[in-house]
């Protein structure tokens, strides 16, 4: 009916409201829109009830999450969690302070149950131990857990960012040795992001904490103050009643704000206490502090002397000691057994590297300076491992030869921009590039008239100049060409690789460039290698092809031509020739060449009978 024109569309039905209002984004906005409402207008006491039970259930939902999760990245959503938790748990304190003071005077039940049943509950029929607990929770939090917790979460997203060069390196090492694809890679990488974006976003969410208990205090005071004067002043009310009824209702209602706050700082303190630590909380603190029977047979005997000592309790002290000392013998009887050992294998010593290894050689390696470190890891644009990817791609699609894979690692001997690119370990080439500058070049090869740092660009040796990001649209005014540092170190490295095309062919990259070859062209290497030539004459030609920057991609079209080329009888040197036409006998080589056989007579020279070959 949508598509006939002037006909409605229907309308959508409650199964329609409901999935849309399921979604993700949209339960998140409507969320968010009512925890504004909230902060602004008034809600009915037996709705508060229902907002507060959900925040507590929802702090001990967050608590058991962190507890059960195994790595911190898999709670990344925390401090988003955080922060919206404590900006509800702000807006059910502003509706609970209007209706403790606006309904404070018809007794505690006013601000609703659940508050009059915590302020009863805490102060036992004392107000001031009410007060005392509250300040004493808000202490606790305030001063200890969170605290604790958000210095935690600032060191550890230090450590992290000063690592992530290193671990970057060692992916990007990985997947130029093989041992990981690019699959891999990328999710290491992202991972590796997501952790130091993690802890440095629970450095400043614990910040959210601090401001929920300074908050916290604020309206309590103002609560007891203000309820105590609206009760007396415009209610008529006597002081003793109207403090012992707005205190009530305010402890009360800071118990149940801060107790949900309280648990999710003890969650925050266990997320990022967690990190290096494999497994869940549970698992991990039994591996790690139940598995040692000594320190378990110190916690037995020393629980055993405070149960003798007289006027301490006998009952819980020689619990404790009887369990430890239980669990100590138990462990301790455990660590004597053998392991087992698996009857197919022996144990080996640990055999020493052959030193055959270190003789091992990259064939192509980029040295970097320190300061160059951050193009491999620019998360803006390619980074400078995709960029030579491209280039092995392009180099393989334009000459038919793969290029060995590129190792790239740091240098501290070199400059902080310098590079070194090598070949076989032989320096074939170096440069500098400026971070966070752009090369100009003018096409015409003269100097760029704008300023910066006049110097050589690598490659070509041309004229070129170091501007600064923000003159980028002045250069492309005046027909500059304009190049970031990747790309210059890049098109270097592409350069160095065409004249080093036949020394990177080697016999192994032949055997895998034969090895390629498609079913159908197999018969063709079996006839020709090693009947009519060697792999090593292929190998040669091949690579007299590349120096003169042809392409060999089409591979059986140059292995027949060379097959051709063999089978084509070879003429023999005539040594009679050579006499015939008196050159002299200690000639080292023939000076004519013919096919026709040698005759059997005697050489005029020397008398001897001349052989057809040398």
């Amino acid at each position: 009916m949508a598509d006939i024109p002037g006909a409605r569309a229907p309308a959508p039905t409650a199964r329609d409201v409901l999935g849309w209002l399921a979604r993700g984004e949209v339960a998140l906005a409507l969320g968010a829109v009512s925890i504004i409402v909230l902060l602004i207008l008034p809600i009915p006491a037996i709705l508060l009830d229902a907002l507060l039970v959900l925040s507590i259930t929802s702090s001990v939902l967050i608590l058991m999450t962190s507890l059960l999760i195994k790595k911190p990245l898999e709670f990344s959503a925390f401090p988003t969690v955080l922060l919206v938790t404590t900006l509800y748990r702000l807006g059910l304190n502003i509706g609970s302070t209007r209706l403790i003071l606006g309904h404070g005077h018809e007794g505690t039940e006013g601000a609703g149950k659940i508050i009059e049943g915590f302020g009863n509950l805490m102060m036992g029929g004392n107000f001031v131990i009410g007060v005392i607990v509250f300040m004493i929770l808000v202490i606790v939090n305030f001063v200890v857990i969170s605290k604790g917790s958000g210095r935690i979460a600032e060191v550890a997203a230090r450590f992290t960012l000063d690592a992530m060069p290193g671990k970057q390196m060692a992916i990007d090492a990985d997947l130029s040795a093989g041992m990981i694809d690019e699959v891999e890679a990328k999710r290491r990488r992202k991972e590796l992001e997501q952790e130091s974006t993690f802890f440095g976003a629970m450095d400043g969410a614990s910040k959210f904490v601090r401001g929920d208990a300074i908050a916290g205090l604020i309206i309590v005071a103002v609560n007891i103050l203000g309820g105590i004067l609206i009760g007396v002043l415009q209610h008529g009310m006597p002081v003793g009643q109207a403090a012992a009824s707005y205190t009530i209702m305010t402890i009360g209602d800071g118990l149940v704000s801060q107790i949900p706050a309280l648990i999710i700082s003890i969650a925050a303190g266990f997320l990022v206490s967690k990190a290096g630590v494999e497994g869940s909380a549970d698992k991990a603190l039994v591996a790690q502090l139940a598995m040692n029977p000594v320190g378990l047979g110190m916690v037995a005997a020393s629980s055993g002397v405070l149960a003798v000592i007289p006027g301490m309790p006998v009952l819980p002290f020689a619990a404790v000691a009887i369990a430890a000392g239980a669990l100590a013998y138990y462990r301790g009887r455990k660590s004597l057994e053998p392991e087992p050992q698996p009857v197919m294998e022996q144990a080996t010593e640990p055999q020493e590297e052959p030193i055959s290894e270190s003789l091992a050689i990259d064939e192509i390696k980029i040295e970097l300076g320190y300061g160059l470190l951050p193009l491999i890891n620019d998360l803006e644009g390619r980074r400078l491992t995709d960029q030579i990817r491209a280039l092995r791609r392009t180099l393989a699609s334009e000459y038919g030869f793969v290029m060995p894979s590129v190792r790239i690692l740091d240098n501290m001997r070199l400059p902080s921009q310098g590079y070194c690119i090598r070949i076989k370990e032989l320096e074939a080439g170096e440069g500098e590039v400026r971070l966070g500058s752009l090369m100009a070049m003018d096409p015409r090869g003269g100097q760029v008239e704008i300023p910066g740092e006049h110097m050589r660009e690598p490659a070509f040796g041309l004229p070129a100049t170091w501007i600064d990001d923000g003159l980028r649209e002045e250069a492309t005014f005046r027909g500059y060409t304009i190049v970031d540092p990747a790309t210059v170190l890049t098109t270097h490295l592409t350069e160095i690789l065409k004249e080093n095309m036949p020394d990177l062919l080697s016999y192994a990259e032949l055997q895998k460039m034969l090895k390629d070859l498609p079913a159908e062209q197999k018969k063709l290497v079996d006839d020709l290698i090693p009947a009519t030539v060697t792999a090593t004459t292929v190998q040669r030609v091949l690579q007299a092809l590349l120096r003169e920057r042809v392409s060999i991609r089409d591979l059986p079209a140059i292995l027949e031509g060379i097959g051709e080329a063999a089978r084509t009888p070879t003429p023999w040197p005539c040594w009679w020739s050579r006499c015939a036409a008196g050159w002299p006998a200690s000639s080292p080589t023939p000076i004519a060449v013919t096919t026709a056989p040698c005759p059997s007579s005697p050489c005029r020279r020397n008398g001897k009978t001349p052989s057809a070959t040398p």
